[in-house]
C-alpha cells in the first residue's frame, strides 16, 4: 500500500467513524440537548470544550433563540452560534455546512426571511432524516437539507451568500477541500462565518490517529496560523480567527482529553471581484 492509498483508508476510517457517532446521537435524543458525554467534544452537554455552562449563555444562544427552535432541533453539539457573527440579510441564501439536526439552519432561516433561503448540508443520513422532520414539524418552507460530505458539497458554484458552520470542519480529514469548497460556493462578496475548535498546542500524532479522539472533536482540531492559511489558500481575505479560552500559561490550557483544545470564531470573505 503506497503513502496516498493508506492516507486514504484511514480517512476513510474517520469519516466512518464520526458518521456512526453522529447517526447514533441522532438516533437517541427525540429532543434536547444530548446527555453527558456525548457532546461535540466528549464534555457536558452544551460544554462542547468542557465549559460547564448551560447552553444558551455558553455557545452564545439566547432564550429567544432556543425557544423559537422545534423540538429536537438543538443536540448540544456545537461549540458556538456562527449565526451570531454577522448579521444576515433578508433574502439571502445561507448554507450550513455539517448541519445535524438543524439548530443554526432554522435561526438562520428566521433572519433571511420568506424570500431568503437557508440549505444544510450532512454526511450522515440520521440527522439529515431528523432535520427535515423537524422542518416539517416547524413549518419551515426556505429550509431545505441535502445528504452530503463537505469536502464535496451538492451546491452550484457562486449560489450562496453566506456559508456557516458549527464545530464541524475539525470533524474533516482534508480540511483544505472544505475550505475550497466553501469559496466555490459563495457568490463574490459572499461572507464565511464559522464556530469551530481549534488546536492551542501541538497534537501527538497517536492521538491523531485514534478515529475515537477525532470524532470527539479533539484530535482533529488544527493550529489558528494553519486554518489561516488554509483560508488564505481557498482565496479568502479579511481571515479571522479568534480563539476563546486560552489562558496565559500553559497550565491553564483548556480542552477535552488535555489536549488543549478550545472554541474559536472564524470569518472570512470572499473577494468581490
Amino acid at each position: 500500500m503506497n503513502r496516498r492509498s493508506g492516507r486514504d483508508a484511514e480517512e476513510e476510517t474517520t469519516r466512518a467513524t464520526v458518521r456512526e457517532r453522529y447517526g447514533r446521537i441522532a438516533i437517541a435524543r427525540g429532543g434536547g440537548a444530548s446527555p453527558a458525554g456525548s457532546a461535540c467534544c466528549g464534555g457536558p452537554a452544551g460544554a462542547c470544550c468542557g465549559e460547564a455552562a448551560p447552553l444558551g449563555p455558553a455557545l452564545g444562544y439566547s432564550a429567544s433563540d432556543l425557544a423559537a427552535l422545534p423540538a429536537g432541533a438543538d443536540l448540544g453539539l456545537g461549540c458556538g452560534n456562527p449565526t451570531a457573527l454577522l448579521a444576515l440579510r433578508p433574502g439571502e441564501t445561507v448554507l450550513d455546512l455539517g448541519s445535524g439536526a438543524g439548530i443554526d439552519c432554522f435561526l438562520a432561516a428566521r433572519q433571511v426571511g420568506p424570500k431568503g433561503r437557508v440549505i444544510g448540508v450532512d454526511m450522515t443520513p440520521e440527522m439529515v432524516a431528523k432535520a427535515r422532520e423537524n422542518a416539517r414539524h416547524g413549518g419551515y418552507r426556505n429550509v431545505e437539507f441535502r445528504l452530503g460530505e463537505i469536502e464535496h458539497v451538492p451546491v452550484p458554484d457562486r449560489s450562496v451568500d453566506v456559508v456557516v458552520s458549527n464545530c464541524v470542519i475539525n470533524l474533516v480529514p482534508d480540511k483544505a477541500s472544505v475550505y475550497r469548497e466553501a469559496f466555490r460556493v459563495l457568490r463574490p462578496g459572499g461572507r464565511f462565518a464559522v464556530s469551530d475548535v481549534v488546536a492551542s498546542r501541538p497534537i501527538s500524532a497517536r492521538d491523531r490517529a485514534d478515529p475515537t479522539r477525532w470524532s470527539s472533536c479533539s484530535a482533529g482540531a488544527i493550529p489558528v496560523r494553519r486554518v489561516k492559511r488554509l483560508l488564505q489558500d481557498a482565496g479568502f481575505r479579511a481571515v479571522h480567527v479568534a480563539p476563546k479560552g486560552l489562558g496565559s500559561s500553559p497550565g491553564s490550557l483548556a480542552g477535552p482529553s488535555s489536549l488543549g483544545i478550545v472554541p474559536a470564531d472564524i470569518r472570512a470573505v470572499r473577494p468581490a471581484r
